[in-house]
């Protein structure tokens, strides 16, 4: 074997790296720091942003603490509006507009729609799309929460509620003058249970009695929670709400007063409810108020205990339990 010295390997070395410096260079497209590699990494992000946005209309991102649900599906959509009967000369409130899909269907039909958005995105999104249908004056957007400002005259108000207002946008809607024809209005399914619960039923309670004293309600139809998206983790229903004109003439504060006290226990009697000692104390207090506010001397022997218990025999509802009451059993 030849040998081979020091001097050699070194002249073969420097060979080498001259052929190398000489050789065209390329670049591993795998290569973390290759720019192919960069470009290809935010074209696919892109495309899986595409296809994210794809299955979202218009593509905004939805905020499930507003209680963003769209409803997606035409048929529902259709359905809520034929059943408010909306005709050529109405006015329409719609709360939670979202992307629009109620929302063109009631301007087919409606004279003009005040949609509530309290979503500047989705007000935009929404804005955008009746003008490109060329309808933009017939549309109004009120911007912000509904639970903050008056609301303005309309016939009919259609909602896709979204749940954590449901309760109080339905009593300011019954609270509102003048009195609207009728609302068509999405909640979650157990809420709407129990706005059409009867005396007896398990859901029967105070939102029944309170929503059903100043209105007819009627259960529509159950929804499912794929009809929306993002869906929610509850299924939903449509109801109907038609006012009852004219309205009781009733002071709500206080007939709401004496729904809290009964249903606060309601599979108990309404003598065990009134003798807690909160709500004799309560009681008390507040008919001393009412007898200084009159100018009405207490008897010496006053007892609120007495008279309560005194009244409930009269009316012979002493041993009556609130869940099996009607409507009729309290205005007496």
């Amino acid at each position: 074997m030849p040998k081979v010295t020091t001097r050699q390997l070194r002249k073969q070395n420097q060979q080498s790296s001259a052929m190398a410096m000489n050789k065209p260079k390329t670049l591993d497209a795998h290569s973390k720091s290759s720019p192919y590699a960069k470009k290809t990494n935010k074209a696919e992000a892109a495309n899986d942003s595409g296809k994210e946005s794809n299955s979202r209309y218009f593509g905004p991102m939805f905020n499930k603490s507003l209680g963003q649900h769209i409803l997606t599906n035409p048929l529902i959509a259709q359905l809520i509006v034929d059943r408010a009967d909306v005709k050529q000369t109405d006015t329409v409130l719609e709360v939670g507009p979202g992307t629009g899909n109620l929302t063109m269907k009631i301007l087919e039909q409606a004279k003009k729609v005040i949609a509530c958005e309290a979503d500047p995105r989705l007000a935009a999104e929404l804005t955008k799309r009746v003008r490109n249908a060329n309808k933009q004056n017939k549309l109004e957007i009120l911007h912000g929460d509904v639970m903050k400002r008056d609301l303005p005259f309309f016939d009919v108000c259609i909602s896709n509620t979204p749940y954590q207002i449901s309760s109080p946008l339905t009593f300011k809607l019954l609270a509102h003058r003048p009195l609207f024809r009728c609302a068509v209005l999405m909640f979650q399914h157990e809420f709407a249970m129990k706005l059409v619960a009867k005396p007896g039923e398990s859901l029967y309670g105070r939102i029944s009695v309170n929503c059903q004293l100043y209105a007819k309600v009627e259960h529509v139809r159950k929804v499912g929670k794929n009809n929306f998206k993002p869906p929610p983790k509850v299924e939903s229903s449509v109801v109907r709400i038609d006012p009852i004109n004219p309205p009781p003439a009733i002071d709500f504060d206080e007939w709401d007063g004496l729904i809290r006290i009964v249903f606060n226990r309601k599979h108990k009697t309404l003598k065990a409810n009134f003798k807690s000692k909160t709500v004799m104390a309560m009681l008390e207090n507040n008919y001393k108020t009412f007898c200084s506010e009159n100018e009405m001397m207490l008897e010496d022997n006053f007892d609120i205990k007495e008279k309560v218990l005194a009244v409930l025999d009269d009316l012979n509802v002493a041993d009556t339990r609130a869940i099996t009451m009607t409507i009729d059993d309290f205005l007496e």
